[in-house]
């Protein structure tokens, strides 16, 4: 077992993919204790935010909830895991939530119950079409400390400021009134 430094050294300047590295500095920075990710992937990312997000942790669980499609993935959503393999790997490691579903659909369902989060990732792997009408949901799950990332096509990982995130909720409004 690593030294718990060497551990966050490695996460932070050395891991792969090299775009998730600004994830890892920004958990440690800012230790957040709500995080939501819309889109799991093959769970490393969860992983990994989750055991960064414990070392800061101050006596309490971090919560975690996490939204996928899990068995309903379509290929070109690329590989993920079944939701039992994700609640195998990721118990234990906080309060932990896991909700299969699209994205728009369960946080139209779940945003009024989950409360605002510290840290909102958005991967890229998420239908664009659900994204498209799930941002005003997103809005009403940050708080005025929260961070959101979103996951570019590149892998780059982009803050998104608040700005964009109302834009981007008027958007949604605006192509449903349309």
């Amino acid at each position: 077992m690593l030294p718990r430094w060497l551990d966050h050294l490695w996460l932070t300047r050395f891991s792969l993919p090299a775009g998730e590295r600004i994830l890892a500095r920004h958990v440690l920075a800012r230790r957040p204790a709500r995080i939501l990710e819309l889109g799991l992937g093959n769970l490393r990312r969860a992983e990994r935010l989750l055991h960064l997000a414990a070392d800061g942790a101050r006596g309490t669980p971090v919560t975690y909830v996490g939204i996928d499609r899990f068995e309903s993935r379509q290929p070109a959503e690329g590989p993920g895991v079944s939701l039992k393999e994700a609640h195998r790997r990721l118990h234990g490691l906080g309060s932990v939530r896991l909700v299969p579903g699209n994205v728009d659909s369960t946080l139209s369902r779940l945003c009024n119950h989950l409360g605002a989060f510290d840290l909102v990732v958005v991967a890229a792997d998420t239908p664009p079409r659900e994204l498209e009408r799930a941002w005003l949901f997103v809005q009403r799950l940050v708080g005025t400390d929260t961070t959101v990332f979103v996951e570019s096509r590149g892998g780059a990982w982009v803050p998104l400021s608040r700005s964009q995130l109302a834009d981007l909720a008027s958007a949604s409004v605006q192509r449903r009134a349309g």
